[in-house]
């Protein structure tokens, strides 16, 4: 699931004040932004809130999020070694740990969840960047960058069992190119 239309998508990601308003001035990242450790995107909405707990946990009380080109987030699927041992992917461990040790981009699939961070039975994925990828993420490839922990915050307290008045992003079923799907694993169902 992820908020998307023909040209770009959007993922989310949480950080403490001094990296969030930095990005949002710049439209990039850099100051106490670090490129020399791996940087998890989400493009699932409530997968981002169950981590950062609405806003809520220490390090992650800005949440921002972030609109990609399409195209680089299917390059980055195309690129992605999963997290967990695929004999689907790769016949021998060992060739999956040469590749994941490659890899600037990292792919794994967690149970999402509801609002109240309740496991709900579908998978959310999240990217982690490193090196090159990474340094392209938070400066050549960004489209924007929005502070949303106003509106998180907002809907922090609908989140606990007033479903009906809480807001979320719409998000459907991402489309990766056919490259980009296989590559990554991705069902016809999407993401």
């Amino acid at each position: 699931m992820a908020q998307s239309d023909e040209t770009s998508i959007t993922v989310y990601q949480a950080y403490r004040p001094a990296i969030a308003d930095y990005a949002v001035a710049h439209q990039q990242f850099g100051g106490e932004f670090s490129y020399s450790r791996m940087s998890w995107i989400k493009p699932n909405f409530l997968w981002m809130m169950y981590r950062c707990g609405w806003a809520s946990k220490e390090g992650q009380e800005r949440v921002l999020a972030i609109r990609l080109p399409r195209r680089f987030f299917d390059e980055l699927l195309q690129l992605a070694v999963a997290s967990s041992y695929d004999r689907g992917q790769f016949s021998l461990r060992e060739q999956w740990q040469a590749a994941l040790a490659q890899s600037d981009v990292r792919l794994q699939w967690d149970p999402d969840h509801d609002p109240s961070g309740k496991p709900v039975p579908r998978r959310a994925l999240q990217l982690g960047l490193r090196g090159d990828v990474l340094r392209r993420f938070g400066s050549t490839e960004l489209i924007s960058i929005r502070d949303i922990t106003p509106f998180v915050i907002e809907q922090r307290a609908n989140a606990h069992g007033h479903f009906e008045t809480l807001l979320t992003p719409v998000e459907t079923v991402y489309r990766a190119n056919a490259v980009a799907a296989r590559a990554a694993g991705i069902t016809s169902e999407g993401l």
